[in-house]
């Protein structure tokens, strides 16, 4: 079994709602990853593109027996369930699953880059996984709290109990 992260986001329609599907989505199923755990929310200002409305994000750290491309197809075909277009570079979207890191693993394949590129950058990732996995580390990168002692208090975050996620029963 692998352990990966997965980073969850939303700034269209009923962002809650879909962030809760969306770890359904992900949960659900025979060959489906195993839930190890999952963040609070966080209401979020977007990080670069046009101008648009806040985001909420959360982070589902997960165990699974199939490969890092397996899990990418099954992010986005969860994507695709709510309606993701991807018509604008760092756009709003409806649903956005980013595979942040998938065990060790470290590739610079254009389709899969391992871990995810800028994800040391971002507090929305950081953050939330730092909330999930109290141990976190981002191979090549470093232990979490360290990334964002790096990043600072320039990107704004609140957390937002009120919007709690769950996960599906018996996971």
């Amino acid at each position: 079994m692998t352990t990966a992260v997965l980073a969850l986001g939303s700034n269209l329609g009923d962002r809650r709602a879909t962030l809760q599907g969306a770890v359904d989505a992900l949960l659900s199923g025979a060959d489906a990853p195993r839930a190890v755990a999952l963040s609070p929310v966080f209401e979020t200002a977007p990080v670069g593109g046009p101008e648009q409305g806040a985001f909420l994000n959360a982070v589902l750290v997960v165990e699974t027996g199939g490969s890092a491309r397996e899990l990418l197809a099954l992010a986005q075909r969860t994507e695709q369930r709510f309606d993701r277009v991807r018509e604008v570079r760092w756009g709003p979207r409806t649903l956005d699953v980013d595979v942040i890191v998938f065990g060790g693993t470290r590739s610079d394949d254009p389709e899969l880059t391992l871990p995810h590129p800028r994800a040391h950058e971002r507090a929305f990732v950081l953050r939330p996984w730092l909330e999930a996995d109290p141990g976190a580390e981002l191979p090549g990168h470093g232990p979490v709290p360290g990334l964002l002692d790096r990043i600072g208090e320039d990107q704004e975050l609140e957390r937002r109990d009120d919007l709690a996620l769950s996960l599906p029963r018996g996971t």
